[in-house]
């Protein structure tokens, strides 16, 4: 892939770049399987009767069991162990009912203008600034899923052993910062 690029056209400013077929397919297998996780998510959201009679959607009240998944939805608000604050877990259930389904949404839509706007067997991007604000949410979800599903953290090496089976994956959540960082730079004026 070659460092993001930014034009200004006629038709507006486009954000540029090009990716092999191979970087075409692991980006879109990875951006499926956080599409994944959001639908199941999604679909499992318990029934409410009222939600039903007033056409609101509501979401899960409990946090998502896949650590994933968790990270890509993470509790609303954290106890702090220190001020001797009350549980929050009904303050978060709450507003997780509420606002769940909405994220979901968005980051489901972040990820299609990424499916959509990414030639299956690779070749030119280009986007417009909107679009590339919807990939930086994707890529940020990828970003995130796979650094959880990796364990990867702040005192994880830049580089592993190589008889860790982390170590291929890795070099993938490497090139999505890369490739992050690249657009945030091409994005910021």
């Amino acid at each position: 892939m070659r460092t993001w690029s930014r034009k200004n056209s006629l038709g507006g400013v486009k954000i540029r770049s090009d990716m092999d077929a191979r970087e075409a397919s692991v980006l879109r297998s990875l951006v499926g399987s956080v599409v994944g996780l959001l639908n199941d998510r999604a679909a499992g959201a318990p029934e409410d009767e009222l939600a039903a009679m007033t056409g609101l959607r509501t979401g899960h009240n409990t946090p998502p069991a896949d650590a994933a998944l968790a990270r890509l939805l993470p509790e609303f608000h954290r106890q702090d162990p220190e001020s001797g604050d009350a549980d929050s877990s009904d303050l978060n259930g709450a507003l997780r009912g509420l606002y769940e389904p909405e994220i979901i949404d968005d980051k489901l839509l972040a990820s299609n203008v990424i499916l959509n706007t990414l030639p299956a067997s690779g070749g030119k991007i280009v986007l417009t600034t909107e679009q590339a604000d919807a990939w930086l949410m994707g890529l940020n979800d990828v970003r995130l899923a796979l650094g959880t599903t990796l364990g990867i953290d702040a005192d994880t090496p830049e580089v592993l052993d190589e008889g860790d089976p982390r170590a291929p994956h890795l070099d993938v959540y490497h090139w999505l910062t890369w490739m992050q960082d690249s657009l945030v730079q091409v994005l910021t004026p």
